[in-house]
């Protein structure tokens, strides 16, 4: 189409063309870079916080072991034995007998806290239940004058029998965090010493909070 002789064509919005749109504004070179410095910064800083929080969660799990370097060669052990036997969903549905229907969710480094001493393990949050299973059989005796015997230590929560995921924090020590699980029965479990804390109450109060959104 050719303009009328002696106007000037514009993309700004008029009267008579209203749907016409202004092209967008050209940032300067030097604004461009700004921006880009900008947001390459900001990815740093996220990056870095992420770092730095994984390395002091780590440094807490293993100091919460009775003895650091047990606690290394453990977890070292625990990777190995993941990579050998095909991974955390292999490990889990042995452990737990857990259905096909029944996926796992989330797997989690972490110690439970009992009577004889935290125990290192893994939390396993799968679509049906939240469980732990230590790393390595424990010795026990089944009653007084019995021999010891071993075995691994596991607990297992339904999620429809699970009342609440509460995050908490020592006092004294804020490094030390744990997560309280709470039966609807009463039973307290409290977790310790995760390498991924947050991520671990996200997706654990994410799951309880969908699940009984499914049940109401």
């Amino acid at each position: 189409m050719q303009q009328a002789a002696g106007r000037t064509w514009s993309p700004m919005a008029t009267e008579a063309n209203p749907y016409a749109m202004p092209p967008p504004a050209q940032k300067s070179r030097k604004e461009t870079v700004k921006d880009a410095l900008s947001l390459w910064g900001r990815k740093v800083g996220e990056a870095t916080r992420k770092a730095e929080d994984l390395s002091r969660n780590t440094w807490q799990h293993l100091r919460t072991a009775p003895s650091i370097t047990e606690a290394a060669v453990g977890r070292i052990a625990q990777g190995t034995k993941v990579l050998a036997e095909g991974g955390h969903d292999r490990i889990f549905r042995q452990a737990f007998s857990a259905p096909p229907d029944e996926q796992l969710r989330k797997s989690y480094a972490c110690y439970l806290s009992t009577s004889a001493g935290p125990v290192m393990g893994v939390m396993y949050l799968s679509t049906a239940r939240v469980a732990f299973c230590s790393d390595t059989p424990l010795s026990y005796q089944p009653a007084a004058g019995d021999r010891a015997e071993w075995s691994y230590y596991k607990v297992a929560i339904p999620l429809h029998r699970l009342r609440a995921a509460t995050p908490s924090a020592s006092n004294l020590k804020p490094a030390e965090k744990f997560i309280q699980l709470v039966s609807v029965e009463n039973h307290e479990f409290w977790l310790m010493g995760f390498v991924n804390y947050n991520s671990a109450v996200m997706h654990l109060q994410e799951a309880l909070s969908g699940f009984h959104n499914l049940q109401a």
